[in-house]
């Protein structure tokens, strides 16, 4: 679903990328974040800033995927040497099996109506002990944002315990998660062939 615009505004904006430089990116290293030498996809990479903070910690490659065309503009604009595509995350068909190696999303997932078809697709393309990385608000939360912003998310059923619920059905586990006033940030594990810990 693309962003209403005083969403987009909102995450152009310095204070968005002043709290993704130093509290989200480094509450992931923590929870063991680590690109070295991975294959990374980023889900809703908007106008790039995620790449920005990814690329000097050395990954093998990187691709970010939005399904606004203004913002990938942007990001190709801003980060040349980077990979961004307008796609769906809902219908990743162009990636292979246990393709990559980790998955991050920013805060995203709760813009996708469908949002469960995206972690089905995630859950396919990640390699066995490949990573998901993510960040988001609590159900409660979206609907405050708004009814106090009019950000207009999707009407759907989304919220933390059907997420979680959700990454288990498909096999993926949580590994680490922590509460922040507006978010709450996952580490999710897919397992390695014949192991379940």
């Amino acid at each position: 679903m693309k962003l209403s615009n005083p969403e987009f505004r909102a995450m152009q904006s310095l204070p968005r990328k002043w709290g993704q430089r130093h509290f989200e990116m480094p509450t992931f290293r923590r929870m063991g974040l680590d690109p070295r030498g991975r294959d990374v996809l980023e889900i809703g990479c908007g106008s790039g800033y995620g790449a920005s903070l990814l690329g000097p910690l050395g990954p093998k490659s990187y691709l970010g995927l939005d399904v606004m065309e203004e913002q990938i503009a942007l990001a190709r604009k801003a980060y040349p040497h980077f990979e961004f595509l307008v796609q769906d995350a809902t219908d990743l068909g162009q990636f292979a099996d246990a393709s990559r190696d980790l998955v991050i999303i920013f805060g995203v997932l709760h813009h996708i109506p469908d949002w469960r078809r995206g972690i089905d697709e995630i859950a396919r393309i990640l390699r066995p002990g490949g990573s998901l990385f993510l960040e988001e608000p609590r159900g409660v939360d979206i609907k405050l944002f708004d009814f106090f912003f009019r950000w207009g998310h999707p009407d759907s059923d989304f919220g933390l315990r059907t997420l979680e619920r959700h990454l288990a059905m498909r096999g993926l586990q949580v590994r680490q998660r922590q509460w922040t006033p507006l978010l709450t940030m996952y580490h999710v594990r897919k397992p390695q062939v014949g192991l379940t810990a």
